[in-house]
């Protein structure tokens, strides 16, 4: 196994260790990690304008390094003119080095640059996963300004195999997420 980031390198070397001894885990495995990325984008607008999907597939392609899946409606809704089946989305998930090169870029470079940046919440979702939205796709450096049709947000998943909350915001906090002191 070739590790390569400078992540993956400090979890392997210093967050094991440290995170064995704070929990008292009898073997290196019960260690919390994070299994992969899920990077989802909704595009509503796509119920639409067939060309809303293509722009947000050509921007999550340039973010992660990967061809997104693009999801699609699994009910019918009326009031949305929404129909089952109907493309609404794209997402990619990501494992091994493309997801500690992501996850890398995510906490030292996208979310410092997100103006009034004061931390996200530490708030996971009772398993140990952790979700945080951008407002935008700019946020992020590969993205050019000037070939953007409109401004999308994104939901960026970490799935780690932590047993509870406590656990997954320390294996984080670690790693340096950035949370605000609630």
């Amino acid at each position: 196994m070739a590790v390569t980031n400078h992540l993956q390198t400090r979890y392997h070397d210093e967050i094991v260790a440290a995170m064995r001894q704070e929990f008292s885990y009898d073997n290196v495995m019960q260690v919390p990690r994070i299994e992969k990325l899920v990077v989802n984008i909704g595009v509503g607008e796509a119920v639409d304008n067939a060309k809303a999907l293509d722009a947000a597939v050509e921007d999550l392609r340039i973010i992660t390094g990967q061809q997104p899946v693009i999801t699609k409606a699994k009910n019918s809704i009326a009031t949305f003119k929404l129909r089952e089946g109907k493309a609404i989305g794209v997402k990619v998930t990501l494992r091994g080095e493309k997801m500690w090169a992501l996850l890398d870029r995510l906490i030292n470079i996208t979310l410092p640059r997100i103006r009034d940046f004061r931390g996200v919440p530490p708030v996971l979702d009772g398993r140990g996963n952790y979700t945080v939205g951008l407002r935008e796709q700019l946020a992020f450096p590969e993205i050019n300004y000037d070939k953007i049709d409109k401004v999308r947000g994104m939901e960026i998943t970490i799935v780690t195999t932590a047993k509870t909350d406590e656990e997954g915001r320390r294996l984080l906090k670690m790693l340096g997420m950035p949370f605000r002191d609630s």
